[in-house]
């Protein structure tokens, strides 16, 4: 469940080549989730790591996490918007 969450998200995600040739990269709806690298394949790898950071913490902290629920067959379990 979470690696479909994380894959969904990561194919949200935006990357801006820089002045000075590294890649900025960001998902739009989950504020805080960003990263930079001197390529995009270590701008992508940076970013899968920093949202996994950031679930980790939002999980820790009992916070809401955008877009992610528990479903249990078509009924919803838990919802979290």
């Amino acid at each position: 469940m979470l690696s479909q969450y994380i894959e969904k998200k990561l194919k949200n995600a935006r990357y801006k080549l820089l002045k000075d040739g590294g890649y900025f990269g960001e998902i739009p709806e989950l504020r805080g989730v960003w990263a930079n690298a001197k390529n995009l394949e270590d701008c992508r790898g940076e970013l899968r790591e920093v949202l996994e950071d950031w679930l980790l913490l939002k999980v820790r902290d009992r916070e809401e996490i955008p877009g992610f629920g528990i479903k249990i067959g078509r009924r919803e379990f838990a919802k979290h918007a």
